[in-house]
């Protein structure tokens, strides 16, 4: 058990910090664990943006702040001197949290410098917290603030047993390279690492109660569908306004909140926005997704280093997946879009001309019922925990990936929403249903299916067991064909912790 000098968070704080956000209790726990012990820690925060880690941070911390400065975005500052921008906010920020400086500083290693002299007044008995919320803005090129960080931690703060410096930022990769996997001056400097992922179903249900919001859990998954586990997003839900409702408000009124937002999103986070916008409107095209080899012919963006480093910062981000199609092997790796923010408006939004009251008046049409049944299958995606554990197998190793079989001539082509290639010698090909009732097993459905068992059967080991799993929204229809399942999950199965 670490011991402490310094005052510890009482029960009391704890709770009331915790009744003041959703779920993050494991990344609660972790900040608090850190605040409590007697070392100089470095803490980088990081994730997609809009997630909600300024929000952690603050909430959790804000009682021990000493020094909370956030980057200026480079978007609000074109056609200004960025590094001079960036000090004199700095600068700023140091004034109003009591520094006693004149000006602005020359450079970052005065920047610093200025800042080390202000926590030194700072009372030694406590734990101070100094909070540099979206670093990688404040790296601006050629403007020596990497260094200059370096030189602050390695050659003062790392000595200082009661500071407790968390770093935060939207642009992952910046901080996996600059912090995290640092091989110069900052190597092994981080004292813990928190990524902050989306909410689950579970923790988006908890949201929108806190807010007042009451839905049903089939409107939850659409909700889910359109705007992911993003809690800014969701934090702008309304009490007493439907579903449909909030999405024209949300996404088709005249100057609706998220018109713009894809490209604000890109444009906050990446150097080069529009590479990487165009590399998500490719995957958005094809649901299983592309190769890396198609995503540079498709984009023309050169198999090289840098598609290697923008396909790992929005897998990183949170964005996309990569994943090996069942049976194959690493070489025909596939990336596929996943936000549910991104596929949404590019496949409603940008590019079409709608309506105030589109989805009032459309949420019924056979476009936005096939759109439902394919985003069902991403929520699951983003929820195989919570699948493996309805099933019985949260501790079996398991790989999870879709299949696709391309049909010949004179055949159809074959696809199997998501297998689960279980090292317990079973595999489940789960079936995703998105529907407003039991869902009903025809005879064709059903022959349809057993030729999947066959064909997958005829790819795996005599000594494995193929088995049918049904992800649906209100169960089964018991039927003449409903035998065909052996297990059968719902959406409340996807609400789990």
């Amino acid at each position: 058990m670490e011991k402490s000098l310094f005052i510890p968070i009482f029960a009391t704080e704890n709770e009331e910090v915790m009744a003041k956000i959703i779920g993050r209790k494991k990344e609660r726990d972790e900040l608090l664990r850190i605040l409590n012990r007697q070392q100089a820690d470095l803490v980088a925060v990081y994730g997609r943006r809009r997630v909600g880690k300024t929000f952690l941070i603050r909430e959790t911390l804000k009682e021990h702040f000493v020094f909370y400065h956030t980057g200026i975005s480079p978007i609000e500052i074109q056609g200004q001197n960025l590094l001079e921008a960036q000090l004199t906010a700095f600068a700023s920020t140091l004034t109003f949290s009591g520094a006693a400086i004149n000006g602005k500083p020359k450079n970052w290693i005065e920047a610093f410098d200025w800042l080390r002299d202000f926590l030194t007044e700072q009372d030694k008995s406590k734990r101070i917290v100094v909070f540099l919320d979206e670093m990688p803005w404040m790296d601006t090129p050629r403007s020596g603030f990497m260094s200059a960080f370096e030189h602050f931690w390695n050659g003062w703060a790392s000595g200082q047993e009661n500071l407790m410096m968390v770093v935060c930022g939207s642009a992952t990769s910046w901080i996996e390279d600059h912090l995290i996997n640092n091989y110069g001056g900052l190597y092994g400097r981080t004292t813990a690492e928190i990524q902050l992922s989306p909410f689950t179903l579970y923790e988006t249900e908890q949201m929108l109660h806190a807010l007042g919001v009451n839905m049903s859990r089939y409107d939850i998954v659409q909700a889910y569908m359109a705007v992911g586990g993003i809690p800014y997003y969701l934090s702008y839900f309304q009490p007493g306004k439907s579903l449909a409702q909030m999405l024209d408000i949300l996404f088709f009124n005249h100057k609706s909140k998220f018109q713009n937002e894809f490209d604000r999103l890109f444009n906050s986070i990446f150097i080069s926005p529009d590479r990487y916008k165009k590399i998500v409107r490719l995957l958005a095209k094809r649901h299983i997704g592309y190769s890396r080899d198609d995503i540079s012919i498709m984009t023309g963006i050169p198999s090289g280093k840098d598609l290697t480093k923008m396909l790992r910062t929005l897998e990183s981000s949170d964005f996309i997946i990569r994943y090996k199609p069942f049976e194959n092997d690493r070489k025909h790796l596939l990336y596929r879009l996943t936000d549910p923010f991104c596929l949404f408006y590019l496949r409603f939004v940008e590019d079409h001309t709608t309506t105030p009251d589109f989805w009032t008046t459309h949420e019924h049409a056979p476009a936005i019922a096939s759109w439902r049944g394919i985003a069902f299958e991403d929520v699951c995606l983003c929820h195989i925990p919570q699948l493996k554990s309805a099933l019985g197998i949260s501790g079996v190793a398991t790989e999870a990936s879709p299949w696709t079989m391309q049909g010949d001539e004179g055949h159809d082509g074959m696809q199997i929403d998501l297998i689960l290639d279980r090292n317990d010698r079973v595999v489940s090909l789960c079936e995703m249903k998105f529907t407003s009732t039991e869902f009903n097993v025809d005879k064709s459905y059903d022959m349809k299916l057993r030729n999947r068992i066959q064909q997958i059967q005829q790819l795996v080991s005599r000594r494995h067991n193929v088995q049918m799993v049904l992800v649906t929204t209100f169960g089964l229809k018991y039927g003449v064909h409903s035998g065909i399942f052996q297990q059968t999950l719902t959406i409340d199965d996807l609400f789990t912790p």
